[in-house]
């Protein structure tokens, strides 16, 4: 449980982190990223020794992990645009709401059927982005783009069904030659941030990679020790602590009609996770004993 409240925390306290590399725009702050979490986990692996993994890297794995890397850079970049540019509240929105995504995902996807609580917490999670969106005056589309993006990314890694810190190495390395691509040409043209602002601007540049890697090693920790239902839980820890520092410490507005869209999103997401672990309990008590081994 420590681990997991860590990992998530640590998350969860990104929005503090990306505007310390400024004045590095996005995208500068993503090709380094992508980089430097290649040169972490790259560390952690050979620390552990374990390059077995490698061996298993079929085609169709690469592929799915290759959908990945694109997906969550993405994901990176985006959330970075959003915190430094003043909008990361709504960048908390989309990670408030990817457990939706990820049920609608499981209709289009494995034609899951829902229950009637599932629907319920759609339809509360599509009024609160009609609500948001007469709010913001256009589309959500921060909160719907970190939404979509984490929701695939998680797919992919699911059918690729590696390791994080296995599969991160994989991501990184498949986005490593565009990164390193784009912060050249930034270079070359003179509009790089990256060793042209201190010593101190290059090592938090250069950081991001161990920013990125230890809430993941936390996490691996954390689900291999914890049920499914308590790593669930504790993913609202992070877009939680998102939204609170963009309300108390960066002061972005909240007006009265964005916060009934946040109560219609948290009001999803209530009913459910209710409905989830009201469906476990069913699971379990319906389960049948195994039969004892014979003597």
């Amino acid at each position: 449980m420590v681990f997991g409240i860590a990992a998530y925390s640590l998350w969860g306290l990104f929005p503090l982190y990306w505007p310390l590399v400024k004045p590095a725009g996005a995208a500068e702050i993503l090709a380094h990223r992508i980089m430097w979490s290649l040169v972490a986990v790259a560390v952690v692996l050979a620390a552990a020794r374990n390059w077995r993994w490698i061996r298993a890297l079929t085609g169709r794995r690469l592929a799915l992990l290759a959908v990945a890397a694109v997906t969550i850079s993405a994901n990176w970049g985006v959330y970075i645009y959003a915190v430094n540019s003043g909008h990361t509240i709504e960048g908390a929105l989309g990670y408030f709401i990817n457990p939706l995504i990820s049920v609608v995902f499981g209709v289009v996807v494995f034609r899951e059927r829902l229950r009637p609580a599932q629907w319920l917490a759609v339809g509360l999670g599509v009024a609160a982005v009609a609500a948001l969106t007469a709010d913001y005056g256009r589309l959500p589309w921060i909160a719907l783009v970190l939404a979509c993006s984490f929701a695939t990314y998680g797919l992919a890694k699911k059918f690729a069904a590696m390791p994080s810190a296995e599969s991160l190495a994989v991501e990184t390395a498949i986005m490593f030659v565009p990164a390193l691509v784009f912060a050249s040409v930034l270079e070359a043209r003179g509009d790089a941030a990256f060793a042209h602002h201190g010593v101190g601007h290059a090592l938090l540049l250069a950081a991001a990679g161990i920013v990125t890697a230890v809430p993941l090693m936390l996490f691996n920790a954390a689900a291999t020790r914890l049920p499914l239902s308590a790593v669930g839980m504790l993913q609202y820890l992070t877009p939680a602590l998102q939204f609170l520092i963009g309300l108390l410490v960066q002061h972005e507005e909240m007006p009265a009609s964005r916060w009934t869209g946040f109560v219609l999103v948290w009001g999803a997401l209530v009913v459910l996770t209710g409905d989830g672990l009201v469906a476990g309990r069913r699971t379990r008590r319906t389960r049948p004993e195994p039969e004892p081994e014979p003597v």
